[in-house]
Parts: structure tokens; sequence; C-alpha cells
């Protein structure tokens, strides 16, 4: 058995957390002793309860503003302390401080890199100087690996690709599921278009709002599903709307395995990304997608096959949404084809296996 500790920045909701959520899951299954530290203070986001309810150990290391000399010692003393034989850290800060206090500790240390994760240059160097201190460095697709090695993040020996894997029995089709969801946010029999993420200026969620403008109407409705910093700029370009009472924002939501049944088209309008759980979770509820080709994305969508992948640009996001709101028998052959490749491809179980396999890998 081991005694692996997972660290976060926050258990704010983000797709590093649902990673590090799902994976703890896993080790826990298989025998292994798994909790979680924070790096922030309180109060806690809500993936704190989520880690909780699974029966992870939830606990937090503070980091004090800027630079913290002293959140590496104190780290590695809670470490020590609860007889740590790996710790995993997940993005930028905690690869700053948790790989040095893996080490004191006499600890593995594995990291893993979400996205491109854009930073100063002060910052990177720090960074790459974290990475010297990993056992192994791992990217979630082959296209965060590319980016890796042109930003030079990590040792060309230590770097490995694991693709995010994900519980996908929760999103399994669920006629009920969707018939209470659309009562719920009042969708009536539209045709949706559905996005779940982060509000922020990456997610572009205000690309997605103007390119849907010419589609909307009392039959195509859009869902937005999220919270974030992001918000006051998707709540203009929704007040910029002739109509804006055909989009629905319900906020930060934990119940998504849920709302996404009341979607017929999943959409996505990022600048950039890693490789985004939510869209393999999609295709898994039967979804087609239309993303920009930005990031892992590419590897995620068959192109014309599970959906359509488009540039970052309105009128190209636009008119591949109105392909499937015009054909919606090709969106639900799209949708089936979809769930039948995200469970080919993304086994929650393979994930785990292999990370596992790199752990044991870094401590002999």
């Amino acid at each position: 058995m081991l005694s692996i500790v997972h660290v976060l920045s926050s258990y704010g909701v983000g797709g590093q957390e649902r990673v590090a959520l799902d994976l703890a899951i896993g080790q826990k299954q298989r025998g292994h002793d798994v909790s979680v530290l924070s790096l922030a203070a309180e109060p806690d986001g809500a993936m704190a309860a989520e880690f909780a309810q699974a029966g992870i150990s939830v606990g937090r290391v503070v980091k004090h503003g800027g630079l913290d000399p002293t959140l590496v010692p104190r780290l590695a003393r809670e470490l020590r302390r609860r007889k740590v034989d790996v710790v995993h850290t997940h993005n930028p800060l905690p690869l700053i401080y948790g790989a040095p206090a893996a080490r004191l500790a006499g600890a593995a240390a594995i990291h893993t890199k979400h996205g491109v994760n854009p930073g100063s240059r002060g910052h990177r160097m720090l960074r790459r100087a974290a990475a010297q201190l990993t056992h192994a460095f791992v990217a979630v697709s082959d296209t965060t690996e590319i980016q890796a090695r042109k930003q030079r993040d990590a040792p060309l020996a230590r770097l490995h690709t694991i693709p995010n894997g994900i519980r996908l029995d929760r999103y399994a089709p669920d006629p009920e599921a969707r018939a209470a969801a659309r009562v719920e946010l009042g969708l009536g029999d539209a045709w949706v278009i559905g996005t779940v993420g982060r509000l922020d200026d990456f997610k572009n969620q205000s690309l997605l709002v103007r390119a849907m403008a010419p589609h909307l109407s009392s039959t195509v409705r859009l869902v937005i599903v999220g919270d974030g910093e992001g918000r006051p700029d998707v709540e203009r370009a929704i007040a910029a709307l002739p109509d804006p009472r055909w989009v629905v924002m319900t906020g930060r939501r934990m119940d998504v395995p849920k709302l996404v049944h009341a979607f017929d088209v999943f959409a996505l309008s990022s600048k950039s990304e890693g490789l985004p759980l939510v869209v393999p979770e999609a295709m898994a509820a039967s979804l087609p997608i239309v993303a920009t080709a930005v990031g892992g994305l590419p590897s995620v969508v068959d192109e014309g096959v599970t959906g359509f992948l488009v540039p970052v640009d309105e009128a190209a996001l636009s008119a591949a949404l109105g392909t499937l709101i015009g054909d919606h028998e090709r969106a639900r052959a799209m949708g089936v084809k979809g769930r039948e490749i995200a469970l080919a491809r993304y086994s929650h179980d393979r994930m785990v296996d292999a990370y596992l396999a790199l752990y044991h890998q870094a401590r002999e």
C-alpha cells in the first residue's frame, strides 16, 4: 500500500481538481492511503466536500502572499508527518512548492501538467527549477507534451503522457434526467446548445454567445454552466443579443452529470486547452461536439465523425453550430458515435493504473 498525497492550488471547481478527485478515488479503491492538500486558505471551494464524500482526507498547508519561502519547509513537515510515499502535484503553484517539499520528505515527486500554463519569465524559471526535482512530469495529452517540450518545462527523460480518464458511467444517457433538467431550466422542447466550464478569458464563452446570436430563438437555446471572473464579460455579450432571454446561465453547479442531458449539442469556444475532461464527458452523454481546434481537442474530437473542429473565429463557430442546428439526425448520429469512442478511449481504470505504475517506477 502506498501513502499518496495530491497537492492542489485550491479546492475550487476546475478540470485539474476533477482529475485529481477521480484519480484519488481510483487509488483508494485499489487499497492505497490517499489524501489531498490545498495551498489556499479557508473558506474551501466546493471540491473539498466532493473529496471528503469520496472518503479522501482533506487538508491544507496555506501559502502566504507573494513568494513564500516558508511554504516548502512547512509542507515538507506535513508530508513527513503523514509518512508519504508519493507526492502528486497538479499545475504550476503546487509544482513550485510541492516538488522540493517531496524531496525533503523523502517521497517520490510526480507532477501533472494540465494545460499551457502561461506565466511571467520569473514564474517559468521557478517551474523549470522545481521540475528538475520531479521523478516524473506528466502531460495529459500529446499536444500538452509538445507544449512542455517547446517551453522546456521539464527534463525530457522524465516527460510522460497519460491521457485523462473519466468515470464515464455517470454520463450514460438518461431520459428521466434529461426531462427533469429541461423542466428546471425552462427549456421546453427547444434544441439546446450547451457548454460547461469556468467563466474566464481562456474558456472564451463570450465568443460562443456571439456565434449563437443568429441562431437563437424560442426553438434554439443556449445554456452556459459555470462561474468565474469572466462572468461580467459573458453577461455583457448576452445583454448585447437581440433577445437575451434565449440564453440560460446556471452559475456554478455540482450536478453537471445530470445537467448535460438537457443539451443536444456540446460547444467549447476556448482559446487554449490541455485535454478538457468536459468534452469526453459530453461525448459519453451521446452529445456531438463543436469545439475550437486548440490544445488537445483535435485528439479528442474526430472531425466530421463525433463533431466539428473550428478555428477561434466567430463566423466559423457559428457555421458549425448552424450545421447541427439544421440537421438533428446528423447531430444524433455523431453523438452515438462519440459515446462509443469515449468509452473506448477514456477509461478511468487505464488512467489510474498508468499513474500507479509510474509511482512504483519512481520509487525504484
